[in-house]
């Protein structure tokens, strides 16, 4: 297969285009290297698969020096001709679509940003996948579509119409969105819902990173709602084994479904949305303490209200994935964090 994987300057996008590539499968990468967080970072993540950062330039495809079946281009989704153009060049088969702009406190401040990306981007992806028999669209959502929603789990059969924050509503219409498309076109189309990714090579702005980073600076961490929160916090090689099987098995159309059926993760078309997350909340302050002894640090907090945008716990509901797909996570929490801090410190040595 010849996947195109965007965002793989990106957290979970550099550790998927490994694992396919590992296993054989011809990637194309693409990022817009913006500077939401630490470009050096990216770059970091791009020279690990092999891809030289000298030698990159906006719309120039470049071979991995590590993987003979790697080629990365900076590319903005927003950049329908570009986007077009590399389609018509490259044969896809396949696309996973993890490029976005992140973040759910960024989108009160920034909010252009998150149309800009996550809207106008995705509908020029659905249009490149209409017009180039795309096999199989798997495309990052969010657990923050649950929003306001207080029933844990949380299902991908629960109604998701009550969003908190913008970066949740354009996840929710990137779904919307994909489901038109599998209608109209009969592109398989599957929304993978995740629940905070956590480990080696993560994002600068989530909570793990920012923790450790203040812990060995001898600063205080902020912690929100006053440590009343709790995350269904992943590992990214349970995230990475999800999103491999998702990838591998796209959704075919049934039919025979009732019109009146109620679950919003399944339909008629060649449609589908899995939760992806641990199925295992962790309190916040346990978290910390996973922290405090990979570290040997006992943190200073700074206790704080809960932020805007943001909701008090998430819980993931990961029955439908494990029924078909077979996925179960592993990872326990505190492997996973001993695992970032060893990476942390050698990255940053």
């Amino acid at each position: 297969m010849k996947i195109l994987i965007t965002g793989t300057a990106g957290f979970i996008g550099m550790h998927l285009a490994e694992r396919l590539l590992e296993r054989g499968d011809e990637v194309i990468g693409l990022d817009s290297i913006n500077d939401y967080y630490d470009v050096d970072l990216k770059y970091s993540r791009l020279a690990k698969t092999g891809i030289p950062p000298e030698a990159i330039s906006y719309g120039k495809v470049v071979q991995s020096e590590k993987y003979s079946n790697y080629r990365f281009v900076q590319l903005k989704l927003e950049d329908k001709e570009g986007l077009f153009d590399l389609f018509a060049k490259e044969g896809i088969d396949k696309v996973v679509n993890l490029a976005a702009q992140a973040g759910v406190r960024y989108s009160l401040t920034n909010p252009d940003a998150y149309i800009e990306a996550n809207i106008i981007g995705f509908i020029h992806i659905l249009e490149a996948c209409r017009h180039h028999q795309i096999k199989h669209l798997a495309y990052a959502s969010s657990s923050s579509v649950y929003g306001s929603n207080t029933n844990m789990p949380f299902s991908t059969s629960h109604n998701v119409d009550h969003p908190v924050s913008l970066y949740a509503a354009s996840k929710k219409s990137n779904e919307l969105m994909a489901h038109t498309y599998s209608h109209l076109f009969g592109i398989p189309t599957t929304g993978l819902r995740f629940f905070t990714v956590y480990g080696p090579w993560g994002r600068p702005d989530m909570a793990l990173f920012l923790f450790t980073k203040a812990m060995k600076e001898g600063r205080p961490i902020q912690v929100f709602n006053y440590g009343e929160m709790q995350r269904d916090f992943t590992y990214i090689d349970d995230i990475v084994e999800g999103v491999v099987r998702v990838v591998d098995n796209p959704p075919n159309a049934d039919p025979n479904l009732d019109p009146d059926n109620s679950d919003p993760s399944k339909a008629k078309a060649p449609y589908k949305v899995y939760n992806i997350g641990n199925s295992k909340p962790v309190k916040l302050m346990d978290f910390v303490k996973a922290i405090e002894d990979s570290l040997g640090i006992v943190a200073k907090k700074e206790l704080l209200p809960i932020q805007p945008g943001d909701v008090p716990a998430t819980y993931s509901d990961t029955q439908a994935l494990e029924r078909e797909l077979g996925y179960k996570p592993d990872t326990p929490i505190k492997e996973g964090v001993s695992r970032f801090v060893k990476w942390y410190n050698s990255y940053y040595s």
